[in-house]
């Protein structure tokens, strides 16, 4: 295998392009495209290299996509979990810089302190209390890997193992699809499962996710990415970040962040972020020692909220702007809800791309179906059937202000 491949889509012009910039990289001592410089350095073309990553103690190597457009954005993913590993993207100066966390190498995401940077989340994104759910009257359970809870398909999921992915195009726009068979009865739930997550980078600063599924038995699904955002850059903290959710009410939880089966008002809580809201400004340090309402004095969010978009790519769904930088970042899905979560377990342990990770050190934009909702009637359902077709789609577009 060389140590680049490109795209079958793209032109003679873009292929030398990409030669171009391989080689550029190789006098710089770069083996795996891992700097900010290095990446800068890539001409502003649609195009896709693929180099290896690293690999696996089962010797199972993982690769490392790099994606280009022409307006000198970047993104990386890594095989390992179909993780997003870098998003470059210019400030309002036009300088490029990077706005998710993730590690330099493979060591850092398969260790056990990784909080599932940049994962695609499967099979069952968010919680399932005590990890047990009843599907046409068998009852399944889901080992616990979050307290007496199943949290991101249990232990060992998606996010653990590696996907298969080949380069693609599609109405001309560079992406990777990965792909994953899961057989049945893996972490206890039903059906061979087979998902396709297609990540597309547009011309319009835009990373479009489509995600594809097919059972044999029936079963429950929802996925995810769980990117961490910080429009500031790695290392630093959120509080300046800017946040606005389209959603008129929010699914409150227990203490264990679990759904109580409500739907609540976000008018008149700190869940209210249908007006664009400075977190500092809402963020508080909960008193030590108090029996404080959590809903009065957050010390920061993990919680869905129930979007208001009805499923539809062309609604916005969150926002977020960064004054300091001039970044922004809209989302838009047809999920109906998503789950925002403000690094609160972050506490400056971590060292990633960036450095250490502070406490409110990111933001998560977690597109999906509400959590537990195999639990709860009320919620939309997250059941896959033989001869359904599950597609979901989010698209992520920055820009500057």
């Amino acid at each position: 295998m060389s140590d680049f491949t490109t795209s079958p889509a793209l032109t003679r012009r873009g292929f030398v392009a990409l030669a171009g910039a391989a080689a550029v990289l190789t006098m710089a001592g770069c083996h795996s495209m891992s700097t900010t410089e290095s990446l800068a350095q890539l001409p502003r073309k649609k195009a896709v290299y693929k180099k290896l990553f690293g690999t696996m103690p089962d010797g199972t190597k993982i690769y490392q996509f790099t994606l280009t457009n022409s307006n000198g954005m970047v993104v990386q993913f890594i095989t390992y979990g179909a993780r997003i590993q870098r998003i470059l993207v210019p400030d309002s100066n036009g300088k490029l810089g990077d706005v998710v966390l993730g590690y330099e190498n493979l060591a850092g995401y398969m260790s056990a302190a990784d909080p599932y940077f940049g994962a695609t989340i499967g099979r069952y994104a968010n919680r399932i209390a005590n990890g047990r759910f009843t599907l046409d009257g068998t009852t399944y359970q889901i080992p616990p890997n979050d307290g007496p809870n199943a949290l991101h398909g249990g232990p060992n999921a998606f996010d653990r193992q590696s996907w298969d992915a080949k380069e693609i195009t599609e109405l001309g726009q560079p992406g990777v699809q990965f792909r994953i068979a899961s057989p049945a009865m893996a972490n206890g739930f039903p059906g061979n499962l087979v998902v396709n997550a297609t990540h597309v980078l547009t011309d319009n600063n835009e990373i479009i996710i489509h995600y594809r599924a097919a059972t044999d038995a029936p079963t429950v699904i929802n996925l995810t990415n769980h990117a961490y955002f910080n429009l500031n850059g790695p290392g630093t903290d959120v509080l300046n970040h800017v946040v606005t959710l389209n959603a008129s009410k929010y699914t409150p939880t227990n203490n264990e962040f679990i759904p109580t089966g409500k739907n609540l008002p976000v008018a008149g809580t700190p869940f209210d972020f249908r007006a664009p809201v400075q977190l500092s400004s809402r963020l508080k340090p909960f008193p030590a020692g108090s029996k404080a309402n959590f809903d009065l004095f957050p010390y920061g969010y993990d919680n869905n909220w129930c979007l208001n978009n009805h499923g539809s790519v062309k609604v916005l769904a969150a926002r977020v702007t960064c004054p300091a930088t001039g970044r922004a970042l809209e989302c838009y899905t047809t999920q109906p809800g998503v789950q925002f979560y403000t690094g609160n377990f972050l506490n400056g342990t971590i060292h990633g791309i960036g450095g250490a990770y502070p406490m409110h050190g990111a933001l998560t934009l977690e597109t999906q179906h509400y959590p537990d909702s195999p639990n709860e009637p009320s919620f939309p359902s997250t059941v896959l059937r033989p001869g359904q077709k599950f597609y979901q789609s989010t698209h992520y577009k920055f820009y500057t202000v």
